[in-house]
């Protein structure tokens, strides 16, 4: 029972396709009331819609989540429609860089950082002033990477923002334990999304050949899998767990 999450108010954004939208539809069917939050207002309609329709409870929010008052307004819509807020799964993200350090292109840098790392350090601010104007606890997801542990070649700014993603959930779950909120990371490894198959088409590979590099289960991993660690670190049974990373990575990291 300690899963459930009957009642509680979670936002999750980058909730339109992949891992975020995996992660609100658990919620929805554990409970939750869910704020979806994308920047694609398609996708993002869809999920929300999704919910609804299997007897949830949600609502579609557009943010850009690297602006700050897309974010406040994500969370003050969540507060508007269904009275507080008692999570979030910070997911949104955008494809990974590709060149290497001596070839930096300054503006994919730029929007990799200002997205994947930025959108988080925003989210968190304005998820944590709400929980603290609440003064009742919280709980709060980061998605890092394998790449927070495991550097990558071509790949510098979503390397290093990934990285940074672990030193903000750190530094978070410090300073607001004595709040009781946790706040926590997931690191997926290989999940089957778009984002993962664009990437295996940019560099011309196939699942086949490069998901055993990957996992050592020889596959890829499903969004769904990810959203389960997403929701049990936010559920009443992680009450004792702040400050860390959760690989679901298949043992990738391991190795």
């Amino acid at each position: 029972m300690k899963t459930d999450m009957d009642g509680k108010v979670a936002i999750v954004t980058g909730a339109g396709v992949g891992m975020g939208a995996a992660t609100a539809k658990l919620f929805g069917q554990k409970g939750a009331k869910v704020v979806v939050s994308d920047i694609d207002e398609t996708t993002g309609r869809a999920t929300a819609d999704a919910i609804v329709e299997a007897g949830g409870s949600a609502v579609f929010v557009r943010a850009d989540v690297s602006k700050a008052a897309d974010v406040e307004a994500m969370v003050q819509a969540a507060v508007e429609h269904f009275g507080r807020l008692d999570c979030a799964v910070n997911n949104a993200a955008v494809t990974p860089d590709n060149h290497p350090v001596a070839e930096i292109d300054e503006a994919e840098f730029d929007k990799v950082i200002e997205v994947d790392l930025k959108g988080v350090a925003l989210s968190m601010k304005a998820e944590l002033a709400q929980f603290l104007r609440q003064g009742d606890g919280g709980a709060i997801v980061n998605i890092g990477s394998v790449s927070s542990f495991r550097p990558q070649p071509n790949n510098p700014a979503y390397t290093a923002a990934k990285h940074a993603v672990i030193g903000l959930t750190k530094v978070a779950s410090l300073e607001n334990a004595p709040h009781q909120i946790r706040v926590n990371a997931v690191c997926p490894g290989a999940i089957d999304t778009p984002m993962l198959r664009g990437a295996l088409e940019t560099i011309g590979a196939s699942e086949e050949e490069f998901a055993p590099a990957l996992s050592l289960f020889g596959r890829f991993g499903q969004s769904e899998e990810v959203a389960e660690a997403n929701v049990w670190l936010c559920s009443d049974a992680a009450s004792y767990i702040t400050g860390a990373s959760l690989m679901v990575d298949a043992g990738y990291t391991s190795r």
